[in-house]
Formats: C-alpha cells, structure tokens, sequence
C-alpha cells in the first residue's frame, strides 16, 4: 500500500509561545523558566497553571476535561467534564507521560516516564507506573545535590 503525496499544513498546529511542535488548547498559566517539549498535548481548556522552572518533557499529555460519562452513557450525561490542573513549581513530567483532568502536582516533584497521574501527587514526591504512584521522595540538601530515596514500601 502506498501512502498519497500529503503536504505538510503549517497551520495544523496553532502558534503558541512554548514550543512549534506542541500543541496547546486553551489558555495556560505558564510560569518563567519552564520548558516545553515537542509533541506535548496541553490542555487548558478547563483550567491550567504550569509553575516557574519546569520541564514538560516530549510527548506528555495534560488533559483538563474528559468526555468518558458523556461516551459511556449514550450522551444522556451531556456534558464534557472539566477540571483545573496544577502543576507546582520546578516539577519534571517524564517523556510520554499522562497527566489528568482535575491532578494538583506538588514542588519539586517528578512524574516518571509514562505514567499516568490520575491523583495528586505531593510536594517532593516521584511517581511512576500506571496508575501513578509514590516511589520515592526528592531529596534537595544544603549544597545543591539531589538524591530519590526510595519509600520502603515501594
């Protein structure tokens, strides 16, 4: 099977002031310092804060509505549910990861790789898997370095 000659539409994703190969719906609150990586599906339709010094890593997705009781019902609940992100300051969101509708995401935390955050996650916390997950904990000393301890339960 061949593929049809397809020209690139450079207006397919809207301008937006992050990166050229997100894509951003709505209006996002974005704090200075925070990087956004390509093929990032933001959405801040429903409400979205980003705090200062952040890194979004390549291809996460931050949903702020989710249409599955309008779907599964038949459209007799008629609505598109929405519900604010919040994304503390200096947070690092791994490539691929998931993040949904209504999650506060505590400082200095980190979302592992492809996990998908369906609960808020605490201030310096780590978090991996599907369902997301407390893992370790963010350890920031006096001189600068950084350690993740694990939780012993982990």
């Amino acid at each position: 099977m061949t593929r049809p000659d397809t020209v690139h539409d450079e207006s397919a994703l809207p301008a937006n002031p992050y990166n050229p190969h997100a894509w951003v719906i709505g209006d996002p609150a974005v704090g200075p310092g925070t990087w956004i990586g390509a093929f990032t599906l933001i959405d801040g339709s429903g409400g979205l804060t980003i705090g200062a010094g952040c890194d979004i890593s390549s291809g996460v997705h931050i949903y702020t509505h989710s249409s599955v009781r309008r779907c599964v019902s038949g459209r007799t609940f008629p609505d598109v549910e929405r519900a604010p992100v919040h994304i503390g300051d200096h947070v690092f969101v791994g490539a691929g990861a998931i993040v949904n509708m209504g999650v506060t995401i505590g400082d200095h935390s980190v979302v592992g790789a492809g996990a998908v955050v369906s609960r808020d996650v605490p201030p310096y916390t780590v978090v991996g898997g599907v369902p997301a997950r407390p893992i370790a904990t963010v350890d920031i000393a006096d001189d600068g370095s950084v350690t993740f301890p694990p939780l012993r339960d982990a």
